[in-house]
This record gives C-alpha cells, sequence and structure tokens, in this order.
C-alpha cells in the first residue's frame, strides 16, 4: 500500500468525522459512494441520501459531537480497500438530571473503500462500539 492511499483513506475518514461534527452532508456527500451501507448497534442504513438522513439525527439527539479518528489499519486490494479505523465519539446530550452529560464510544469501524478516481469512498462501514462511558460536562474558562 502506497502512503499516498493510507493517506487518502485516513483523509475519507477524518471527513466523515468533521461532516458528522459540523452536520455538513456536503463533507459526507465526499466521502460515501452512493450504494454505502452503514451499520451498528440497533441500525443498518442503506444508501447515500438515507444515510446523510444521519446528520439530522445527530443535530436532533445531542447538543455537539466530538469524533477523533486515531489510526486505520486497511488492506488495498486494486481499487478496494477494507479495514479497520478505530475512533472516539463524544456526544453532549442536554440536561440529563439537570446537566449535561458526554456519551463517549471507544468504536472500531470495520471499513470497506472504494477507489474513485483520485479518492476513496466509503462502501460499507460497520461501527462496532467496544465500550462506552457518561461523564459529566464540567465548563471550564469563561470571562474574568
Amino acid at each position: 500500500m502506497s502512503a499516498d492511499d493510507l493517506a487518502a483513506l485516513r483523509d475519507a475518514a477524518e471527513s466523515y468525522a468533521r461532516g458528522a461534527d459540523r452536520r455538513d452532508k456536503d463533507l459526507w456527500r465526499a466521502v460515501l459512494a452512493d450504494d454505502v451501507e452503514i451499520l451498528g448497534p440497533g441500525f443498518a442504513i442503506a444508501g447515500l441520501e438515507a444515510n446523510l438522513g444521519s446528520i439530522d439525527h445527530l443535530a436532533h439527539a445531542f447538543v455537539a459531537t466530538r469524533h477523533v479518528v486515531h489510526d486505520i489499519d486497511a488492506v488495498i486490494e486494486g481499487d478496494t480497500a477494507h479495514g479497520e479505523t478505530r475512533s472516539t465519539a463524544e456526544h453532549r446530550l442536554a440536561g440529563v438530571d439537570g446537566a449535561d452529560k458526554l456519551l463517549v464510544w471507544a468504536i472500531r469501524y470495520q471499513d470497506t473503500w472504494r477507489r474513485d478516481g483520485a479518492a476513496w469512498r466509503f462502501t460499507r462501514r460497520e461501527l462496532v462500539v467496544d465500550w462506552e462511558e457518561l461523564r459529566p460536562v464540567r465548563q471550564v474558562g469563561g470571562s474574568a
């Protein structure tokens, strides 16, 4: 695998994360194939347009999110690749028991990509949550 291909796979994963956090469907359109399937605990969504609706769900369910891509192991075979992307996803929940909470997931995405010109697009992402944690949100800083 070339360093350029690995960088492009990572760029796709980071664009997916930024798209989720910024609620930016164009970022997802750039990295999801038309026939993409995204699966996770309790859901399976097929097709690009249907998956773009997940961004609306994130905006409705959480005050904010932060997804961090840690590392990727991948194997490229011609114009397809498969591998695992390890990430952390933080989801801010409003007013749980009177205070905001942070739902944190340790994630392993089981990914399949297809080369589309110079870019790589996800054709399948299976979200595996290794563990989750609920933490209180503590405000830091502010005006003096």
